[in-house]
């Protein structure tokens, strides 16, 4: 099956050098200099690929998904900052009869955290010598803090406790990323933490996103994908919502 990348920076280029071992072939690349546009030549361009892999900036990801939704081209969006449209997305999705998963963190990895979240912050919330924070590092060049899946994080475990759990964020050097929550009390800490040795985790759940995606249609979250992937291995089927 033939892909093509929208936003052709770092993650593009990984994403292009792992596609062969998925079985996907990149066909189209579009950046900057070449942006993703509804019109008669871009719809030549992409006849015979139907999916699009999206991670470029929160200035352009909304007119990117606008044009590739039009072109009814089914999505995988990585670039986050765009939540604030969801509702026009779905709209956009339900019109063009399309399917398109986004995530703030492709990782598979990252999103089995999650699991492990969901299920850890209602035990800890019983008991009150615990109190959660949060720590989470990335390169210098990233621009929001604290990240996405900081944000998600928070969002999971932040229902069982009273007080709003706070983040640190640190931006420096080339740390590809990490997460943590702690629990600390007066007499011990623990500490669930996911690290990222490198960007190639992300280019694989976007592939494997890109696979998944090509039947469906309607708007998706990597949670259901990791549903499928949890049902294939034979284990117990994820309750992540």
């Amino acid at each position: 099956m033939k892909i093509g990348l929208v936003g052709y920076g770092k993650m593009g280029k990984i994403i292009e050098s792992l596609a062969p071992n998925h079985g996907l072939e990149v066909g189209a690349r579009f950046d900057i200099g070449n942006p993703l546009q509804d019109d008669a030549q871009t719809r030549q361009i992409l006849k015979d690929i139907p999916v699009l892999i999206e991670f470029s900036t929160p200035e352009s990801v909304m007119h990117n998904i606008r044009c590739g939704l039009a072109l009814e081209k089914q999505m995988v969006v990585g670039t986050t900052g765009w939540h604030d449209h969801i509702d026009e997305v779905k709209d956009l999705v339900e019109k063009n009869g399309t399917g398109l998963v986004h995530a703030s963190n492709f990782s598979l990895g990252v999103n089995l955290f999650y699991e492990i979240l969901k299920n850890a912050g209602p035990i800890m919330a019983r008991f009150e010598q615990y109190v959660p924070f949060m720590e989470e590092q990335h390169h210098q060049f990233k621009k929001d803090a604290p990240s996405g899946t900081a944000k998600v994080i928070r969002e999971l475990i932040q229902p069982y406790f009273d007080t709003e759990i706070p983040i640190s964020c640190v931006r420096a050097g080339y740390i590809p990323g990490s997460h943590a929550v702690v629990f600390d009390s007066r007499v011990d800490t623990i500490k669930l933490e996911h690290v990222a040795r490198n960007r190639e985790g992300f280019a694989e759940g976007a592939l494997i996103a890109a696979r998944w995606i090509q039947d469906q249609k309607g708007l998706f979250g990597f949670q259901d994908i990791l549903g499928t992937l949890l049902q294939q291995s034979g284990k117990k089927e994820s309750n992540y919502e």
